[in-house]
């Protein structure tokens, strides 16, 4: 999609449709809203006195040849009600009005600003919007009846200098965001650990990132033995994946941001096999990895001025014959051994292999991202994501992130006494509790025990990375939640 910005009156605009927004209950009228409603002769104030127009977040009314207006179309879509505003439903409105505009074959478009949206960060979430909504998932299908598509968007109304940073950045992360998207929409045969590793070497030196990818040979020679213990079930062979980006003052000593992401590209459940309902689904099991890799791919343009590190173990986790069984003892690279009571808990093990090498690295700053348990989904459904956090400062500058970036989050406890229900009999530690309950923090009190000192914070993604159906705003599919909140993190940082 071309992005312009448009400096002209918004009367002026030759385009298919002009899109502005409208306030649940709008009745005063004032600025933009007038502006157009006076241009076209009194018709918003005529639909929203009939009851037509309300302003319901996501709301569309479209109004064909304007009156008054060079656009061939009007959109009015609803923002919901004024005092709950927020970039996240501005972003959601623009996604919509994509969506909605393309399925009637609409190809150019120009977003008006309104008075309560002047400004980078609004101008920043309709871009995202745009683009974020214009993505399909049908990338497969031969027969393309939803083939269509947004070529050129524009905006008009913000001030020139504000446009144009909201422009820049949003469509950075937007399209970092869609990169990890497409990463998960692909489907397990045509994403192995192999192809993901490919796919992240040639982002890194498209975008100049350092990237190191290690094969099966180098692995074992690390000892991650947990990493291989959940590998050594597939014919597919392992990768340990490690993207770089370094700031050019970057000096001896200062902080070091250390990303790390789950990536099985397909989950079976090993020898504890899950059931066969909704299996296939299982080949998202790798959005935490991607997350990481679309992260990356936009501080290499955005360029903080911390050191980022991003570490992706990559493997299937398959029942062959030579998988590992429930009861089998593993030692992961810190030297910690584990026993394995449930192999479906294997995201737990191939992090901890990516959490030492992080700080192996000398990341003094840990972040990993994970679709890790089914628990985090009947805590917090596909809500927000669950956020555990060993060191509250910098658990709540995320949390802080994700609140400007409008992706919800929730913080979860890491309380001592949880680890109590991960101690072994026979091992230091056991990738399952023994208690009841709690699975989303044992969980994460798992994953604690490798991070050790080290400020870390833990994200399950399970319940919101990925959308069952099609909503107004976005394709079915991949969310690629988080990309944004560790991108603002990062550059806040």
């Amino acid at each position: 999609m071309e992005l312009t910005i448009e400096s002209q009156p918004f009367t002026n605009v030759s385009t298919e449709a002009l899109v502005t927004f409208v306030f649940e209950k709008d009745e005063k009228f004032e600025g933009a809203l007038a502006e157009v409603d006076a241009a076209t002769g009194g018709r918003i104030r005529e639909l929203a006195a009939s009851g037509e127009l309300t302003g319901k977040h996501l709301e569309t009314t479209l109004i064909h040849n304007p009156p008054g207006l060079a656009a061939k179309r009007l959109l009015v879509v609803g923002l919901g009600k004024p005092d709950k505003f927020t970039g996240r439903e501005l972003l959601r409105a623009s996604g919509a009005a994509v969506r909605y505009l393309k399925s009637r074959s609409v190809r150019r478009l120009v977003v008006l600003a309104r008075e309560q949206m002047l400004d980078a960060a609004s101008a920043q979430a309709v871009v995202e919007g745009l683009l974020l909504g214009e993505m399909e998932s049908d990338i497969y299908k031969t027969d393309k009846k939803n083939g269509k598509q947004i070529e050129a968007a524009g905006l008009v109304g913000w001030p020139g200098e504000d446009a144009e940073k909201g422009k820049s950045i949003g469509q950075v992360t937007a399209e970092a965001q869609n990169f990890t998207r497409s990463l998960v929409n692909e489907p397990a045969n045509k994403m192995t650990p192999r192809i993901l590793a490919e796919r992240a070497e040639a982002m890194a030196k498209e975008s100049g990132l350092s990237v190191e990818v290690f094969d099966e040979n180098t692995i074992r020679e690390l000892k991650m033995g947990a990493l291989l213990s959940v590998a050594q079930g597939s014919a597919e062979p392992p990768r340990f994946i490690v993207v770089s980006y370094t700031p050019p003052n970057h000096k001896g000593g200062a902080p070091v941001l250390g990303l790390v992401g789950k990536a099985v590209t397909f989950d079976t459940g090993g020898i504890s096999i899950k059931p066969s309902e909704g299996m296939e689904k299982m080949k998202y099991d790798m959005a935490g990895g991607a997350t990481m890799l679309g992260v990356m791919k936009a501080l290499a343009q955005l360029k903080p001025a911390v050191k980022v590190i991003a570490c992706v173990p990559a493997t299937e986790n398959m029942p062959g014959g030579r998988a590992q069984k429930p009861g089998d003892v593993q030692f992961a690279m810190s030297g910690k051994s584990i026993e394995v009571i449930n192999t479906d808990a294997e995201g737990r093990l191939i992090l901890a292999d990516g959490l030492t090498y992080a700080r192996r690295l000398g990341c003094t700053h840990l972040i990993d991202a994970a679709t890790l348990t089914g628990a985090i989904v009947v805590a917090l459904s596909n809500v927000n994501a669950g956020v555990f956090g060993s060191d509250q400062v910098f658990t709540d500058r995320l949390l802080a992130s994700a609140s400007a970036c409008g992706e919800k989050m929730w913080p979860m406890p890491v309380d001592e006494e949880y680890r109590e229900m991960i101690k072994s009999g026979i091992a230091d530690i056991q990738n399952v509790s023994s208690g009841k309950g709690g699975g989303a923090i044992t969980a994460a009190m798992f994953l604690k025990e490798f991070s050790e000192d080290t400020p870390w914070i833990h994200l399950d993604i399970a319940g919101t990375a990925w959308l069952d159906d099609a909503k107004p705003w976005s394709a079915k599919g991949a969310s690629g939640v988080a990309v944004r909140t560790l991108i603002d993190l990062a550059m806040k940082f």
